[in-house]
């Protein structure tokens, strides 16, 4: 698995208008399905008067965990355009939601499709495509006579120290981009006495 994925920045709108059906997009970056939920309930409140709300999302760095909803609209029409263009850009930790108000004239599938798929674009070719690293969190507990030796290894490979504990051991919490974590781990655990935890 790669250790780091593309996702947008910030929320983004885009819009299409066909035969006077409007479709507003709506794309947001998100970590987890609680954080979709929310979004989701937020827009079919923002938006309750509008005849579909359809949406994809994608979760994780390895993009295995994905979902396309059509609300009503035919079959494939809605949904899976959204995602395409999710995956068509290669991106994670994503939700794209486009609300559809009605113009009075039906569009077809070929339409809808093309509905769909055209507003989740607009709204991310305003998106701002960022690239995040997946890091790995861990502990490092030691005695006070290897703080040197410990210090070198986070000064030389810029380690963050995201919490301290010094009571009769020492302890530090930490970060690393997921494919350097073997090489620092093996770097801790050369120093005799150090023990690194990663945290699940």
């Amino acid at each position: 698995m790669s250790d780091s994925y593309l996702t947008i920045k910030e929320p983004a709108e885009g819009l299409f208008k066909d035969k006077g059906s409007k479709f507003i997009a709506y794309a947001y970056p998100v970590s987890d399905e609680s954080e979709i939920k929310e979004y989701l309930q937020y827009l079919k409140k923002e938006h309750y008067s509008a005849r579909h709300h359809c949406y994809a999302w994608r979760l994780g760095a390895d993009k295995k965990h994905f979902r396309a909803n059509d609300d009503g609209e035919p079959s494939s029409s809605a949904g899976k355009p959204i995602l395409a263009q999710i995956q068509k850009n290669d991106l994670t930790n994503i939700l794209i939601l486009v609300v559809r108000y009605f113009g009075g004239t039906l569009l077809g599938v070929s339409g809808l499709i093309n509905a769909y798929r055209s507003a989740a674009a607009d709204a991310l070719e305003k998106a701002d495509i960022i690239e995040e690293l997946v890091k790995k969190i861990f502990w490092i507990e030691y005695e006070y006579p290897l703080m040197n030796d410990v210090m070198k290894v986070f000064k030389d490979n810029d380690l963050p120290q995201l919490k301290t504990e010094f009571g009769m051991n020492c302890k530090i919490k930490s970060t690393v981009r997921l494919g350097e974590y073997e090489r620092i781990f093996q770097s801790l655990q050369n120093i005799r006495g150090v023990s690194v935890k990663p945290v699940e």
